[in-house]
């Protein structure tokens, strides 16, 4: 019986979170040279501005500090990055500060607060350069008045429990926040203002990447209530923001900024590229890559039985791809929770992948978060094969019982099949693999 390939699935996802990395992708679209700073086709004359401030939020923020750092050194004046807690790196010039995700809390606030502070003394003759990352709406808190942190993140927990996606959710963020959605550029005007960004987003758009807090927003509080409605969540969130989404329909709150100006939004790091080093690791191992896509977004179990449909294909007809192949696919899919488990989409994707291969020798099925942080664990994700299944039930683990919780984190955990990486300081979405054997 052919063995899985689970060392080859390993070694191809090591080479995707390699090649996401926020430091090369930084420098790789940001230079400085003779004193003008190079920012994609932008050039900018670091002599001409008086103050040079680094802000920023998200997972990967830190990392992408560090670059920056690198670049600028002592001419950065100030400099006050909001992290989620432990996803931290060595700097000289800029201040971290930890903080709650994907629920925010009252570091997050205070650190918002401080980012607002800094953007709004930023003058004509200033730059302001941000960094933004996956994780960045929720460790960019700062809620409009009157609205409460307790109640931003009573809806955050709807929001997340319900399986609304990330566009969805920030939306509705965007709209109850004082930063987001284009905010942040106007609070720092009339500055020059350069975002750097690592996309968490499928399709990359700028608008909803950490809310968007520098980019002009295309959804509306029209939208914010729609999504609330779709979910049947209108009855169930706290009546000030319920209250604010409705004066900002009737026009007695302003939208948020639906232009900006003198700012510049570069996407510096995807999904796409961490795919495409998947894709090099898995021929040089001797695979046949194959990407699927970068824009897979849906509820969590039935991509995961697609993609295990297209393994039994594989196995069965030799089509699309032949053995030994690597499948590959990106994006981020969602979960409804209704057990009360511990897990995350990709250790649950692995869950629902396992119950459908377990027949299927020389199969390996992986998902991983980038981030190395899969919902509220300390696993990236999880992998599963044919074996899966009957070593659970050598432990006594009835797998659709544990799928029906939502329980995958302590169903894989005995098996040893969880992936942890920690920290990885990086966040372009998820990685999922088909590894098939000769």
């Amino acid at each position: 019986m052919k063995s899985p390939p689970r060392k080859p699935a390993l070694a191809i996802l090591k080479a995707a979170l390699k090649a996401a990395g926020p430091v090369e992708a930084v420098l790789r679209h940001v230079s400085v040279r003779n004193g003008i700073l190079r920012v994609g086709n932008q050039r900018y004359k670091l002599a001409s501005f008086e103050n040079i401030y680094v802000l920023g939020a998200g997972k990967a923020s830190a990392s992408m500090a560090v670059a920056v750092e690198r670049l600028l050194g002592k001419q950065i004046t100030e400099g006050f990055i909001n992290v989620k807690y432990g996803h931290l790196a060595k700097l000289r010039r800029i201040q971290l500060n930890e903080c709650g995700h994907p629920v925010p809390d009252e570091n997050g606030v205070r650190g918002a607060q401080e980012i607002g502070r800094i953007a709004a003394k930023a003058t004509r003759n200033d730059l302001v350069l941000f960094l933004v990352s996956g994780g960045a709406s929720a460790l960019l808190p700062f809620p409009a008045q009157p609205i409460t942190l307790a109640e931003k993140q009573a809806v955050t927990g709807l929001l997340l429990r319900s399986g609304a996606n990330i566009n969805e959710m920030n939306a509705v963020r965007k709209h109850i926040s004082s930063l987001k959605g284009g905010q942040l550029a106007a609070l720092a005007n009339p500055a020059t203002v350069v975002s750097l960004i690592l996309s968490d987003v499928i399709g990359d758009k700028l608008d909803v990447i950490g809310s968007g807090p520098t980019a002009p927003d295309s959804s509306t509080f029209f939208d914010a209530q729609a999504i609330l409605e779709k979910y049947a969540l209108t009855d169930q969130i706290p009546a000030s923001i319920r209250q604010r989404i409705e004066e900002g329909i009737r026009g007695i709150i302003p939208e948020t900024p639906k232009r900006v100006t003198r700012t510049q939004n570069i996407v510096v790091g995807s999904n796409q590229r961490a795919l495409d080093a998947a894709a090099t690791e898995a021929k040089r191992l001797g695979y046949r890559p194959m990407i699927l896509s970068s824009f897979i977004e849906g509820e969590t179990r039935e991509i995961a039985r697609m993609h295990a449909a297209i393994a039994r294909e594989i196995v069965t007809f030799g089509r699309p791809s032949k053995a030994p192949t690597c499948l590959i696919s990106g994006g981020e899919t969602t979960v409804a929770i209704k057990g009360q488990g511990k897990g995350g989409r990709n250790q649950e994707f692995a869950l629902a992948a396992a119950i459908d291969i377990q027949d299927l020798p020389g199969v390996c099925i992986l998902s991983a978060g980038t981030d190395g942080t899969d919902g509220p664990t300390d696993a990236a994700g999880a992998l599963c094969d044919n074996t899966t299944i009957a070593r659970a039930i050598k432990h006594g683990l009835d797998a659709n019982d544990f799928l029906n919780r939502n329980d995958s984190y302590h169903f894989f955990e005995p098996l040893g099949d969880l992936i942890k990486t920690g920290p990885t300081g990086t966040n372009v979405m998820d990685v999922r693999l088909i590894v098939i054997a000769r």
